[in-house]
């Protein structure tokens, strides 16, 4: 991966002014781009942080790594790709796919890598945001963060760990380098990753050791090889794949009614999930040990049909003591167990109640976002916040899924976005500010219809939850529903500032 020619460098001494920029360049970041240059907008840039373009799938490649949405749902509408091999993504494949998008609609030309954003401050007096980089300055009408969830990696507070002599590292940032074969392995976590991870290193490892806090849902994976005789046809006829796709929406928007509406309906899927840990693990401690205690769907099911197996194998050791502490050279637990511990591999998942970027951006007060939010992010549609005029977020609160894609709500805010985007560039307005009430209303709404989802009501502690112990993180509906709501930008919603002055000088830098 090489960083490719961008449309003018960062000026070192300077400041270049742009009309749009954009952080990140995972499905958000490129999907705001290829849409601003499709409507003939070319006076933007991606500032991507990493390599090469790609986000979360450029972040994650440990062993294993693939996506738990099916692959005709988890591409962009206007670039379907025939070419997946399997019904579910892998990592490879998602990040080739993006790029392969980066190239051909003219993306790498305007974006930046390994260009890090520092800091992004609203200057009232010029109606622009000031942004530093390691790569140089910039001003910007418009700014568009599009930071991700999953990419920023979250190492759990454990004594000692720093003190450890072997190797540790977070799954988010794997270490091709270093070779498991014939090492005693400690895996700690046992989410979606490390379901997928530990299956592909235990054959290598001497032993593994499973260190789980909560055991989770886990449902039989129904990922399957695509044919290359129907990738053809595919290719040959999108609309057949299209067709696909829409069945495939259909069918996972029928899980946001359980998870949302009907909670009754997720005892069908517990029923399932209860089955394969019931016929792959034939002890009866062990079952009860895997078995949650909480409504499935509570936190992300796990799919998987060989996780249960892997725990079951002879040199896989299930282990659910609390760690107690990390010592030089193994891992002693709450029940004065000490195991003895080469390679430390955390599965400890990332922060989306608590992403960086907040640490970043400054709004007209001069106030850091993080220090808006207090521990609880909240936005007006996931997109806009009250005293940040001209930034929108893409991925923002509340729009994660429990069931579907997310590039689906990406898109719908993408349209929403692009519509904001249109009325700043005429001319005669000078910044868009969300007004406050606004903004607490729909918060309080989308509290409200959380507060009897699985995710709020279904008995466990999950990442969904803030430091306040907020869902600051799911969208309490269906896909469809939110489409509907920003499909058409409401300038009432906002407080508008007039340009002053001549249109012609309101767009200098």
């Amino acid at each position: 991966m090489s960083d490719r020619p961008v449309i003018g460098a960062l000026p070192v001494g300077g400041v270049r002014g742009i009309a749009v920029a954009i952080v990140g360049a995972g499905f958000g970041g490129l999907g705001m781009a290829i849409r601003l240059k499709q409507q003939g907008v070319d006076d933007f840039v991606v500032l991507e942080r990493a390599s090469d373009v790609g986000g979360t799938w450029l972040a994650n490649t440990y062993p294993g790594c693939q996506c738990d949405v099916p692959s005709n749902l988890y591409s962009f509408s206007f670039a379907p790709n025939p070419g997946w091999t399997h019904s579910y993504p892998l990592q490879p494949q998602i990040q080739q796919y993006l790029r392969r998008c980066a190239e051909r609609f003219g993306i790498l030309e305007h974006t930046h890598l390994n260009c890090e954003l520092h800091e992004a401050a609203w200057d009232s007096a010029s109606g622009r945001w000031r942004i530093e980089t390691s790569s140089g300055r910039l001003s910007a009408k418009i700014l568009v963060a599009a930071p991700g969830l999953l990419s920023e990696p979250v190492a759990p507070p454990i004594p000692g760990l720093d003190g450890f002599g072997g190797t540790v590292f977070h799954t988010a940032r794997w270490d091709h380098e270093h070779d498991l074969t014939g090492e005693r392995v400690a895996l700690i976590g046992t989410g979606a990753t490390a379901v997928q991870a530990g299956p592909q290193i235990r054959p290598k490892v001497a032993r593994l050791h499973v260190f789980q806090r909560t055991p989770g849902w886990v449902l039989p994976h129904p990922d399957r090889a695509i044919p290359r005789s129907l990738s053809r046809v595919y290719a040959r006829v999108p609309a057949i794949q299209r067709v696909a796709r829409r069945g495939v929406y259909a069918m996972r928007e029928v899980l946001a009614a359980g998870m949302t509406h009907h909670r009754r309906l997720l005892g069908l899927v517990e029923l399932v999930a209860r089955a394969q840990l019931r016929v792959q693990v034939g002890d009866r401690v062990t079952r009860a040990q895997l078995t949650p205690r909480y409504d499935v769907g509570c936190k992300r099911a796990l799919l998987s049909n060989d996780w249960y197996p892997m725990l079951a194998a002879s040199n896989t050791e299930l282990v659910t003591a609390p760690i107690a502490e990390v010592r030089e050279r193994s891992i002693v637990t709450a029940d004065g167990v000490e195991r003895p511990i080469d390679s430390i591999i955390l599965a400890t998942g990332f922060r989306p109640t608590d992403p960086p970027i907040a640490y970043r951006l400054r709004g007209t007060d001069g106030q850091l976002l993080a220090d808006v939010w207090k521990g609880s992010p909240q936005a007006y549609l996931g997109t806009a916040i009250s005293g940040f005029p001209n930034l929108f977020l893409l991925y923002g609160p509340n729009l994660n899924l429990g069931h579907s894609s997310i590039v689906y709500m990406l898109e719908s805010q993408i349209h929403y976005v692009l519509q904001a985007i249109a009325l700043l560039r005429r001319g005669d307005v000078k910044a868009l500010d969300v007004r406050p009430a606004v903004q607490r209303a729909y918060n309080e709404d989308i509290a409200r219809r959380l507060s009897t989802t699985v995710w709020n009501a279904g008995g466990c502690a999950s990442w969904y939850l803030d430091a306040n112990g907020r869902n600051s993180t799911m969208w309490p509906d269906y896909t469809f529903r939110y489409r509907r709501r920003v499909d058409h930008f409401d300038v009432a919603d906002y407080d508008v500032e007039p340009v002053t002055h001549s249109p012609a000088a309101a767009t200098t830098a």
